[in-house]
C-alpha cells in the first residue's frame, strides 16, 4: 500500500486550518430559496456554515447531479482532519449515501481510495459505503478491517467480498473482543456461504437475534438453527418476515417442511 493510503487510517497528525476562519462573518445561504441548478453551483466554493447545510440539502433532494459536485467538495478539503470530523466532508458523504446508487457508491469508493478522507471523518466514509454498498479494493478491505476502531470495522464487514485475503481477515475477527464485530464478521462469512461462521451466527440467533444475522444464517444453517428460525415465526412477530424469508431461501429439508406447514 502507498504511504498516502496508510495514513488514512491513522488518527495521528497535525491539525490543518479550516478553510474559513472560525471568525469570519459568512452570509447565511437558505437552501430553500435556491432551486436546483443554483444549489449545485453554490456547494463548490462554499465553507462553514453553509457548506454542510447544502451538501445535506442536495442529499435530501436526491439529485444525482450532485454526486461529482459532492465528490469534488469533498476532495477540496483532502488532507485535513486527521484528529476531527471535517463536518464538510461529513455533509458531503452523507448527502451521497441519501442519494444513493452507483455513481454515488462509485464516489465514495473514490474518495478512500485516494485517502481523501482521514481519522475520524474515515468512519463517515466507511459508514457511506456499507451502506451504498461500494466494492471498495481488495488490498483496503483488510485494512479497514483492523482498523483500531470498531465502527469502521463492522462497517468494514459489510463491504467485503469473497476474496482470499478478505475472507482470512473475517475469520481473524470472528474472535474479536467486541461482540458486535465478531457477528458482523460472521454475518459477511454467512453470506458468502461459510461455515465457520455458524456458531457465531447461532450464538447470535439465540441470545440476540436481528434481521442481518437471520438473512446471513440461512445459507449456512444446519437443523438446529433451521428450527430456532422456525419458532421465530410465532414467537417474534418483528423478525417473522425476516425468518421467512431465510426459511424460504434455505435447502436444508426441515426448512422445506417447516415452509410447507406454514403455507398450509
Amino acid at each position: 500500500m502507498p504511504e498516502k493510503q496508510l495514513n488514512l487510517f491513522s488518527a495521528s497528525g497535525v491539525s490543518q486550518e479550516r478553510s474559513v476562519p472560525p471568525d469570519a462573518k459568512v452570509p447565511n445561504i437558505l437552501p430553500a430559496e435556491l432551486d436546483d441548478d443554483a444549489l449545485l453551483a453554490a456547494i463548490p466554493s462554499s465553507g462553514l456554515p453553509n457548506g454542510p447545510i447544502l451538501a445535506a440539502e442536495a442529499g435530501r433532494r436526491g439529485l444525482a447531479e450532485a454526486v461529482p459536485v459532492l465528490e469534488g467538495y469533498c476532495r477540496r478539503f483532502a488532507g485535513f482532519g486527521a484528529d476531527y470530523l471535517v463536518l464538510e466532508q461529513v455533509a458531503a458523504l452523507r448527502g451521497l449515501a441519501t442519494i444513493g446508487g452507483r455513481d454515488a457508491a462509485a464516489a465514495v469508493t473514490r474518495l478512500i481510495v485516494k485517502a481523501t478522507v482521514q481519522g475520524p471523518t474515515l468512519k463517515v466514509a466507511v459508514s457511506a459505503a456499507a451502506h451504498l454498498g461500494s466494492n471498495l479494493p481488495a488490498d483496503i478491505v483488510p485494512l479497514l478491517l483492523g482498523h483500531a476502531d470498531p465502527e469502521v470495522r463492522i462497517d468494514a464487514c459489510r463491504c467485503a467480498r469473497p476474496i482470499p485475503i478478505v475472507v482470512s481477515a473475517l475469520i481473524n475477527l470472528l474472535d474479536d473482543l467486541n461482540e458486535d464485530v465478531s457477528v458482523a464478521a460472521g454475518c459477511a462469512l454467512g453470506r458468502m456461504g461459510n461455515r465457520v461462521a455458524r456458531p457465531v451466527l447461532a450464538r447470535s440467533l439465540r441470545d440476540a437475534p436481528s434481521p442481518e444475522v437471520i438473512d446471513s444464517i440461512s445459507q449456512v444453517a444446519d437443523e438446529d438453527t433451521i428450527i430456532r428460525l422456525g419458532r421465530l415465526l410465532g414467537s417474534t412477530p418483528a423478525l417473522a418476515d425476516a425468518a421467512l424469508k431465510a426459511l424460504d431461501a434455505s435447502s436444508h429439508p426441515r426448512a422445506v417442511q417447516i415452509i410447507g406447514n406454514v403455507r398450509r
